[in-house]
C-alpha cells in the first residue's frame, strides 16, 4: 500500500512540476493539438498524472459526499 501512496506522490510531484502558468494563448492551443495528438513530451507520464489528477477529484468528491451524509 506504500508503493501506491509513493507512485502517487511521485506522478502528482511530475504533474505540477509539468505545469506551466506563464503560456500565451498560441502556446496554449499548441499544447491542446499535441496532446490530442499525444505528441508532447513526456505523454505518458503526463496522461498518467491527468488520470491520477482524475481520480484524486473523484476520491474526494466521494469522501464529501460520504461526509456529509455521515453528518445528516
Amino acid at each position: 500500500m506504500k508503493q501506491y501512496y509513493a507512485l502517487i506522490l511521485i506522478v502528482a510531484i511530475l504533474a505540477l512540476s509539468a505545469c506551466d502558468q506563464n503560456q500565451t494563448g498560441s502556446e496554449k492551443v499548441m499544447d491542446n493539438a499535441n496532446d490530442i495528438l499525444d505528441r508532447r513530451p513526456g505523454e505518458k507520464v503526463r496522461d498518467a498524472a491527468e488520470d491520477v489528477g482524475d481520480e484524486l477529484k473523484g476520491a474526494g468528491k466521494e469522501i464529501k459526499e460520504t461526509v456529509k451524509d455521515a453528518t445528516n
